[in-house]
């Protein structure tokens, strides 16, 4: 069996101490989403992805299913495999035995599950090589290019939709950067639908989700030192539809503050801090913005209901 190699380029704790001071600074209140994911955020969310009112984890996963030779024959094998955001890489084992990449390369901005993640994945695929990479997906990422010169990522949760258009945008391209001319990327997608079906699916009746959004301010007190009344906020989730998205927020049940390195950041009662936006897209919407950022449709893959989707794609040009 093949070690596991792994590699730290972590955001350190100023950065995450900077974004949420500057966060709370704003008038409208915000966090970035990347926030959640400590070791107990990645737990939660795994949990989240278990709760049968959050569709998006096994109906992605039965589309991969389903259509795991194709996506094979369309992407190739025997190449460099880099998941995008892997958590607890449960996904990419679908597809594992029909790519049969020669390295696979799994970034994520969790180390410690990260290490965990690859390092299960070492012990049940020992043909495979496999490297962990903790970084932030914000930020560009640079690797050597394979032997071979082939690279496929993947994308998968539907975790573009946490960024703004533009942003995704600019997201896609530094993928794009890293993939090289040529190279595909398989990217799970969000759609538009009953808005009924997205609110339940952000307030499981298990409150997973309320917790995972709670949990940001327990890893403000315990790395930042914060002051705050974590029980003096509560979890909320709506669909915007002239958005186009999800949007969670940490609403104040009271009049309260935090305080953190001697700056006090006052709330209103009802006031909130907007934790995530996760925006949903028509398969045309989408294919759009990706063409915008320098890819060419190959394929998409819906359920019978369409409530989700999967596209391959291939970066055009140089």
């Amino acid at each position: 069996m093949k070690a596991t190699h792994f590699y730290d380029f972590s955001p350190k704790e100023d950065s995450f101490r900077s974004d949420v001071l500057k966060g709370l600074s704003l008038e409208t209140k915000t966090l970035s989403p990347k926030y959640f994911y400590d070791q107990r955020g990645s737990e939660l969310f795994e949990q989240i992805c278990q709760q049968p009112e959050y569709y998006p984890t096994d109906t992605e996963i039965g589309i991969l299913h389903e259509n795991r030779t194709e996506i094979a024959q369309l992407s190739g094998t025997g190449c460099e495999l880099v998941e995008f955001g892997c958590g607890a890489s449960k996904k990419i084992r679908v597809l594992l035995e029909g790519l049969r990449p020669k390295t696979y390369i799994g970034v994520d901005i969790s180390r410690e599950f990260l290490i965990e993640s690859t390092n299960r994945l070492s012990s049940d695929y020992p043909w495979l090589e496999v490297h962990g990479l903790c970084a932030d997906l914000c930020e560009p990422i640079t690797l050597a290019k394979p032997s071979d010169g082939q690279r496929i990522g993947f994308y998968p949760g539907s975790s573009i939709g946490n960024f703004e258009p533009d942003d995704a945008i600019e997201m896609l391209r530094n993928f794009k950067s890293l993939l090289g001319p040529g190279g595909t990327l398989l990217i799970g997608v969000d759609l538009k639908k009953d808005d009924r079906i997205l609110t339940a699916a952000y307030n499981d009746s298990a409150d997973i989700t309320a917790q995972f959004n709670l949990n940001v301010l327990e890893r403000m007190k315990g790395e930042l030192g914060a002051v705050v009344d974590t029980s003096a906020f509560e979890h909320r989730a709506f669909y915007n539809e002239r958005l186009g998205r999800i949007e969670m927020h940490l609403v104040s049940t009271q009049p309260q503050r935090i305080e953190i390195d001697g700056e006090a950041f006052l709330f209103e009662e009802g006031e909130s801090i907007h934790t995530e936006s996760s925006y949903k897209y028509t398969v045309s919407e989408f294919q759009a913005l990706c063409w915008r950022a320098g890819y060419e449709a190959l394929k998409c893959w819906t359920d019978d209901d369409a409530l989700f989707s999967v596209h391959l794609l291939r970066v055009t040009g140089g």
